[in-house]
């Protein structure tokens, strides 16, 4: 039996954020001999096998791993998930799955979505629309240390055009778009809307996505010394990743103002802050300006730079907010100063381009292209075989992303008693529609419905269609 109080929202949305999350000292998702035999028996997959069986089977392997990788490296113990990935040299198919499924997202999901298929399957749906999540939210982990970017081999450059899609979209982000659809009010949720709301979901983590992307380029940046002179050229040049951020910086994502109140993106949050704190770096911001300052300050790579009069331009913009209060946060960040200083007064120097052998990614290209004009035929296949509420592989898959996902697995992760979801003191009730919430009083929790009906709602639709047939399980 599927159980009915799994909070599938709250978990899913919640593993993304357990890098910020303090841990219990006992408690561990795998032991090291599960977590072995897991990461050994990691496969590539193409787009036609997302949702299968052997597909599930490993999707939940790399929940759990995911969420022990977090936990190790959160409370500096073990990284024993790490060290499978190196043993195993497993990070290019990490990188393979994250590509596969950013395509599947935009070529499969809409066709499902436009033909019309019954209601009962957003189950699976949801979980394969988070799968981009968590092997991003366990790259970010793993690619901080330089030993496991090494091991990306030639998907390296892959994940870096990955990386390089993923900053172009938070550029032209529309950050009121974002937070009225997190903080402000929204209608109730109807069976019959229920894919539009995974729809609307799905752009709240592309966001969420994009963001932890930012901390994996300046990784691969902090590591281009032990990288393949093609991943210089590609950042410096072929992308151009200093103008990028440099626009990135100016559009700000990760701040915006609703009502006259500013709100920051902080541990995976939107986050209402006062006026004093508003000159205070944010995490994806202080690695913007560490990423510009390593690939413009530093020798080895302004020398390769093609710096031309209308980069320079770009760049001198910087020059406003290199501010005392700034540099009082990242001391290194006068270094950039007296560099664009220099370059303002300067004229532009001649580069001297030197024979290189390009790396061209070409796992994104070959999946276009071996299933280009195919993408309706998948989609139908995958909705009668893979998501269909009448398959025995559907309930199968259910009741095991059930044991997964459920409450008192994942409220093992988190230390300390739960707090008010509207104003953060201890809590002692739930909401009994979803068990999502917690809340101190019955007057926080009225409060805080404008903001919980959406989740609530898609919750409890997710819940009823789980049941659906759960006596044959």
């Amino acid at each position: 039996m599927v159980p009915a109080d799994i909070n599938l929202y709250g978990f899913f949305k919640s593993v993304v954020l357990l890098g910020n999350m303090s841990t219990s000292e006992e408690f561990q998702v795998l032991l090291c001999a599960e977590a072995e035999g897991y990461v050994r028996s990691l496969t590539p997959f193409d787009i036609p096998d997302i949702g299968s069986v052997r597909w599930c089977q490993q999707h939940e392997y790399l929940e759990k791993l995911n969420m022990q990788a977090v936990i190790s490296a959160s409370k500096k113990g073990d990284e024993f998930v790490k060290e499978f990935f190196i043993s195993f040299e497993k990070v290019p198919t990490l990188i393979h799955d994250l590509v596969a499924t950013e395509i599947w997202k935009k070529k499969i999901f809409p066709e499902i979505v436009l033909g019309d298929r019954e209601q009962d399957i957003i189950f699976p749906l949801y979980a394969v629309l988070y799968h981009e999540a968590i092997v991003v939210n366990l790259l970010e982990t793993l690619l901080f240390h330089q030993e496991v970017c090494m091991l990306a081999q030639d998907l390296i450059v892959d994940l870096i055009d990955y990386c390089y899609y993923k900053l172009i979209y938070l550029s032209n982000f529309q950050q009121n778009d974002n937070i009225q659809m997190e903080m402000g009010a929204t209608k109730g949720i109807c069976l019959k809307s229920t894919l539009k709301e995974l729809e609307m979901q799905d752009q709240k983590l592309s966001f969420d996505i994009a963001m932890k992307s930012v901390s994996i380029l300046s990784y691969v940046i902090s590591h281009l010394s032990v990288l393949p002179l093609a991943c210089t050229e590609r950042i410096l040049n072929t992308h151009d990743i200093p103008l990028l951020l440099v626009q990135l910086l100016e559009a700000a994502p990760w701040k915006t103002e609703k009502s006259r109140e500013i709100f920051k993106y902080e541990d995976s949050a939107w986050r209402k802050i006062e006026l004093a704190e508003n000159p205070l770096l944010v995490k994806h911001e202080g690695q913007v300006w560490i990423a510009v300052l390593q690939l413009l300050v530093s020798t080895e790579y302004k020398m390769k730079y093609e710096l031309t009069s209308y980069k320079k331009g770009i760049l001198l913009r910087l020059r406003p907010y290199l501010t005392e209060i700034l540099i009082d946060q990242i001391p290194a960040l006068i270094e950039l100063q007296y560099y664009l200083d220099h370059l303002a007064v300067l004229d532009t120097p001649a580069i001297k381009k030197e024979l290189i052998m390009e790396q061209v990614p070409d796992t994104r290209e070959r999946i276009m292209k071996t299933y280009e004009g195919h993408w309706t035929n998948i989609a139908q296949n995958q909705s009668q075989s893979f998501f269909s509420a009448s398959s025995s592989h559907y309930k199968s898959w259910a009741s095991r992303l059930a044991e997964t996902y459920s409450s008192d697995a994942f409220e093992n992760l988190i230390a300390g008693p739960p707090k008010c979801a509207f104003c953060g003191h201890l809590a002692t009730k739930r909401c009994s529609r979803c068990t999502s919430e917690w809340y101190c009083s019955r007057k926080c929790q009225v409060s805080h419905w404008s903001k919980h009906k959406q989740p609530c709602g898609l919750l409890n639709v997710a819940f009823s269609q789980m049941n659906i047939g759960k006596s044959d399980l």
